[in-house]
């Protein structure tokens, strides 16, 4: 329910590029390269929702599957079949082996994908699947690629308060006095200048949370946002002008992003605006040691404040808490007024999601918390949508350092994390599971294969679609079945293929189905820019997912439920079909509780 970013504000309220880079820039260079990301719509819109995957025989079914150059269909393997027959002749399909299931041990299962006749050499592009680190390891993967960029105490600090949200919502005293059965009159907003008292998050240990109670004045009051300041904010600080504009800014611009594309949180204060509050209690939250080596809390949404008036930390009303200008560094590790213009709007947006999610489905909806692993896919959306916002506001040549960069130095910000943490995923997408998540396990790598996830579901199903996520069952799996009314074992495949498919080197876009392509973002140019960065993934591979080739041995490989795999199948010309198998080590079916499916895709010539 945490992030940290950095983000360029002084170009994007002036439309001018800044004289000082942010200083995490450093870090990013090549996201500002001319190869950064082609066009991005800002929600996804689609003219119509894509058609469910038909399905061929299932497995162990009698005939040959034939495709045409460039389509797919998706083999179902859950009725205890191992096994589908393929044409050959020298054909070459993409298989893409998953477990689409949230309803499964987090742990890693064995299997085995091969054929049962003779196949074509294929060299495959990775070394087999890394190991599955045990949950609340807090590694990042052994490759030291994206993640390494992102703190580990945020990570901490984000499983933290997600888990305390949905124990706060599983309370009795919760249930009996924050859902209100009907939303009642706004309330005027007090006064500029007025002061009011909060109970402020003070710690961030799991075993011993505290609060410290703050007086802030009122120093903005927008249409959607109410912009608070801790009376006890260090000098140095927000001038009363730039802080107005510092309000405007979130309050005209950002707000409006959120929840255009999510929809409007709940009012349980009745102010009909969001409370956004600077407090240098949220600074001290992480000590200056520890924010020097493993970063700081830039801000957050506390699901603590819709709990009951029982409760005597919870504020009862919509907020999210930032840190104030530190110049000094008198709290904690020093943040001058560019730096937190900087660095507060990418987790405006990311919190602001979390804030609607958690409200939608708890206070309006009456229900349970939104499924932690695609709340959190939807905030990168969050963010994300940022970029798209000022890509644009600024079309090239406008807003860039160098005029031949595609990115404006305005979108870098808000595009990193979905950028970093998608790469990430794809160098793992068979051991990081996109339903079974845990912020202990390969770091942010889980969360960019949730991006790309929902960010191909609102590119196929429209600009409502997030929307009707954000008020559907708690169940993530449910949620997209009931928003989109298709199984999510044929969008996982559809997914699946789109990850490889989308933008094959050398042909046009449209080669491949509507369903098996983004339509917004295209990932091999994303995802090269990344691996141009020193230190990212190795910085050696411009399209990082693993695919092996389909051979005769049956070699044991292991997967995660609601994770995929990446093979190539190159049939020799000399055979007019091949059977593929796809088992438990011995040849057993796999449990039909996994829902084991085989995605595949034929390949165009030369791919």
């Amino acid at each position: 329910m945490f992030d940290v970013r950095s983000a360029s504000s002084r170009e994007r309220r002036s439309g001018r590029v800044g004289a000082r880079a942010p200083r995490s820039l450093a870090l990013f260079p090549a996201m500002i390269a001319a190869t950064a990301v082609v066009g991005c719509s800002r929600t996804g819109d689609a003219p119509t929702a894509p058609a469910a995957l038909a399905r061929s025989a299932p497995c162990a079914s009698s005939g040959v599957v034939t495709l045409g150059v460039a389509q797919a269909t998706v083999v179902d393997c859950a009725n205890g079949g191992v096994t589908v027959t393929l044409a050959g002749s020298g054909s070459r399909y993409l298989v893409v082996a998953q477990f689409p299931t949230g309803q499964a041990p987090a742990q890693l299962v064995t299997y085995t994908l091969s054929t049962l006749g003779p196949a074509a050499s294929s060299a495959g592009d990775r070394a087999p699947a890394m190991q599955w680190p045990a949950a609340g390891a807090g590694a990042a993967p052994a490759t030291g690629g994206p993640a390494a960029f992102i703190p580990t105490r945020q990570r901490a600090v984000d499983h933290l308060l997600l888990a305390r949200a949905r124990a706060i919502a599983q309370s009795p005293s919760f249930s009996q006095a924050s859902r209100s059965s009907a939303p009642a009159a706004s309330l005027a907003p007090p006064a500029v200048g007025s002061t009011r008292s909060f109970h402020v998050l003070s710690s961030f240990d799991a075993a011993h949370p505290a609060w410290k109670s703050v007086t802030a004045r009122l120093d903005y009051v927008g249409g959607s946002v109410l912009v608070y300041q801790d009376v006890a904010a260090p000098s140095g600080g927000f001038t009363a002008a730039q802080l107005q504009k510092y309000g405007q800014y979130f309050d005209r611009t950002l707000y409006p992003i959120d929840t255009t594309a999510f929809g409007q949180p709940s009012d349980i204060d009745r102010n009909g605006r969001v409370i956004m509050l600077l407090s240098p209690v949220v600074n001290a939250g992480v000590p200056a040691a520890t924010c020097y080596s493993q970063g700081y809390v830039a801000g957050f949404f506390n699901a603590e404040d819709f709990n009951g008036g029982a409760d005597p930390n919870s504020n009862q009303g919509e907020i999210f808490y930032s840190i104030v200008p530190d110049p000094s560094g008198q709290f904690s590790c020093a943040h001058n007024v560019s730096d937190v213009d900087d660095e507060v709007p990418v987790v405006f947006l990311h919190e602001m999601q979390h804030l609607i999610n958690f409200s939608q489905h708890t206070i309006v909806s009456h229900g349970q918390p939104g499924a932690s692993w695609m709340d959190e896919g939807l905030s990168l959306v969050a963010e994300e949508l940022g970029s798209a916002y000022y890509e644009a506001r600024c079309p090239p040549p406008a807003c860039r350092t160098d005029p031949a960069q595609l990115l404006p130095d305005s979108a870098v910000a808000f595009a990193r994390g979905f950028m970093l943490d998608s790469y990430d995923y794809a160098t793992l997408p068979d051991t990081v599971s996109l339903t079974l998540q845990n912020d202990g396990q390969f770091g942010l790598a889980w969360r960019g294969g949730d991006w790309a996830l929902m960010r191909w579901l609102g590119d196929q199903m429209g600009s409502e679609f997030y929307r009707k996520l954000e008020t559907g069952p708690a169940d993530g799996i449910a949620d997209i079945e009931a928003a989109t009314g298709q199984p999510f074992a044929a969008l996982f495949a559809n997914f699946g293929l789109a990850l490889f498919t989308d933008s094959l080197p050398g042909l046009p876009r449209t080669i491949a189905p509507p369903v098996d392509r983004f339509a917004s973002r295209n990932l091999r140019a994303l995802w090269s820019s990344v691996a141009s960065i020193s230190g990212a993934g190795g910085g050696t591979l411009p399209f990082p997912i693993p695919v092996r080739p389909i051979s005769a041995g049956a070699t044991v490989q292991e997967m995660a439920p609601g994770a995929m795999s990446f093979w190539r199948l190159d049939t020799p010309a000399s055979a007019s079909a091949i059977t593929v198998r796809f088992a438990a080590p011995g040849g057993a079916p796999l449990p039909g509780s996994l829902h084991p499916q085989l995605a595949i895709f034929r390949l165009p010539p030369g791919q």
